[in-house]
């Protein structure tokens, strides 16, 4: 009997829950039973979370398969990049998982391993890197910039003309205002801006932002 694919959420913890369902219709589209699905989580578990088996990755390794793919649900940029680097290793490819009412326009430009979460919308002449989260409600308007294993809370705006370098951490509901062409607003590598906060100006790498208008916490 020839092997099939298996396909894996890393991570069984809120956000990879919250994944799953998505990865599963994704894949039951695509016609791959939900059998070739499971989770993959470094702590020990139930052998089932929301139907789906759970597994070691060591476990998932040695798992019967003709390629193995792993989309990474990880709220932190830095665990995920280690994770990328793991699975890379091992020969286990990156994998997009998108909702199905998910809006992209045009000249969009995604990296591998993204999680796109339903009512997310990319607009038109967007670049993102390598391991995006987007959750639920948040968007990513025109002529931006976004780095690699950056994460977007629920309800993110982030509008036009805005650099988002790597690792940066967005909290839920905050506003990145517009930037302009040759001139972005830019959010450094590393840097944290906190649920709710509205960023007028640029905030250095590994800098936390908080408020209305954002200020430097502490």
């Amino acid at each position: 009997m020839q092997q099939q694919d298996l396909y894996a959420v890393y991570g069984a913890s809120g956000c990879g829950r919250g994944i799953m369902p998505l990865a599963r219709q994704q894949l039951a589209l695509a016609g791959v039973p939900a059998s070739r699905l499971v989770f993959v989580d470094d702590a020990p578990g139930p052998a089932l979370v929301n139907g789906q088996r759970l597994m070691t990755y060591a476990q998932f390794l040695s798992e019967p398969a003709a390629g193995r793919y792993a989309v990474l649900a990880i709220a932190s940029g830095t665990v995920r990049e280690a994770l990328a680097q793991r699975c890379a290793a091992d020969g286990v490819q990156p994998w997009t998982v998108t909702a199905g009412n998910v809006v992209q326009m045009d000249d969009v430009q995604l990296g591998a391993g993204a999680v796109l979460s339903p009512f997310v919308t990319l607009t038109s002449n967007v670049r993102i890197g390598k391991h995006f989260h987007a959750n639920l409600y948040s968007y990513v308007e025109h002529d931006c910039v976004v780095g690699d294993f950056v994460t977007f809370a629920p309800r993110v705006h982030c509008n036009g003309n805005v650099v988002v370098e790597d690792h940066a951490y967005i909290g839920t509901g905050a506003i990145l205002k517009q930037g302009q062409p040759g001139k972005p607003l830019v959010i450094g590598r590393g840097a944290v801006v906190g649920m709710g906060a509205v960023v007028t100006k640029s905030v250095a790498p590994g800098a936390t932002v908080v408020g209305n208008p954002a200020r430097l916490m502490g």
